[in-house]
């Protein structure tokens, strides 16, 4: 049985998702929508058949990673909110690496576009890293020029380097280059599920190994609770900083990578930073940073995005609305004080009741 922090870890992220849709209830009520039907909806467009439930866990990839990647900095006692740079560096690295070597074998290919993006993200991140070691520059800042640096160096480079003239977007990746294959098409009824996603489930297993089973990870985790102590008990702290950036940059690059070559298959210019460095945030967030919880949370924000389409599709109420439930659960992960002191005061009344029932 689950007990103390255990319990509450598994309780207040339950009782945060339960208050999200409820909330997100009460606003279509008071704007006339039917809360029933639409949840109805948005379960069915998530896991109403194969399709939709291969959607739903190929978006689910991204959402792990960047998810995995935010989890290890901030072990490390850092917030690092460069996901979105580091993953469109990621998807950047990949496609330039499938479209300049494509006379590579398939396999060679894939593994080299993967790592290429992986690499990409740790750069990115490392860079981060090392400036908040050696220099003691705030990593929220320097991530979020970071993103924006990424956006614009990778839109210059599409339209200067790889997109045709007048277009952009770069050209597709050689098919032998793809993670989505046709034998997972057939399977899934065409949709877009490819095998990033079973190299995301072992992401998050390998992160939980790291942190609980190595030296690296306790070091980690050491210098996230108490830089001072952590120095004073001989660790390298600066090194400890940059290891846990590169990390996380490496995990967020590899979503990027995944979704690069098997969902995309290409890189467009794009407005803004890519939201799926923030969304997985949320996923960290809800799921405490437990790698194993984070393949829970991911899967429902996943299924509220995927699911949130049929909302519109299906009847008069605006999609926007799931936004407001993710928001709403995210809030409540926020204010988990609050249900850590309703569950504390609800133990203290029944261990009063009891104790008067031994009285008695």
């Amino acid at each position: 049985m689950l007990k103390g922090k255990n319990k509450n870890a598994l309780i207040i992220p339950l009782l945060a998702v339960l208050s999200g849709f409820i909330v997100g209830a009460v606003l279509m009520l008071v704007f006339g929508y039917n809360p029933i039907q639409n949840y109805v909806n948005l379960f069915a467009g998530a896991f109403g058949d194969v399709y939709s439930v291969s959607e739903t866990l190929r978006n689910m990839t991204p959402l792990l990673l960047t998810g995995l990647g935010f989890a290890v900095s901030s072990k490390a006692g850092f917030f690092n909110i460069g996901g979105p740079g580091q993953y469109l560096m990621g998807w950047f690295g990949s496609v330039v690496f499938a479209l300049h070597f494509h006379d590579l074998p398939g396999i060679v290919l894939i593994i080299g576009s993967i790592l290429c993006g992986a690499l990409c993200g740790a750069i990115w991140s490392g860079i981060a890293g090392v400036l908040r070691a050696f220099f003691g520059t705030s990593e929220v800042i320097s991530t979020i020029m970071l993103n924006y640096i990424a956006l614009y160096y990778v839109n210059h480079a599409i339209k200067t380097w790889l997109a045709p003239k007048g277009s952009d977007s770069s050209p597709n990746i050689p098919k032998k280059a793809s993670l989505c294959t046709d034998f997972l098409q057939n399977l899934t009824h065409g949709s877009t599920f490819h095998w990033g996603f079973f190299l995301a489930i072992l992401c998050a297993f390998a992160v939980w190994f790291y942190f609980n089973k190595t030296c690296s990870g306790f070091e980690v985790r050491s210098v996230g609770m108490n830089p001072s102590a952590s120095r004073y008990a001989g660790m390298n702290v600066k090194k400890t900083i940059i290891v846990a950036m590169i990390i996380s940059g490496i995990l967020a690059g590899l979503a990027g990578a995944l979704d690069g070559i098997g969902n995309y298959q290409n890189i467009s210019v794009s407005n803004s930073t890519p939201s799926v460095g923030f969304d997985g945030m949320a996923v960290a967030l809800l799921a405490g940073e437990n790698p194993i919880g984070m393949l829970f949370s991911a899967l429902l924000f996943s299924a509220l995005q995927i699911g949130g389409l049929s909302i519109s599709v299906l009847s008069t109420t605006p999609s926007e609305i799931v936004n407001v439930v993710m928001a709403s659960i995210i809030f409540f992960v926020g204010i988990k004080y609050a249900f850590e002191m309703l569950i504390k005061k609800g133990v203290i009344k029944k261990g009063a009741k009891a104790k008067e029932a031994d009285n008695q």
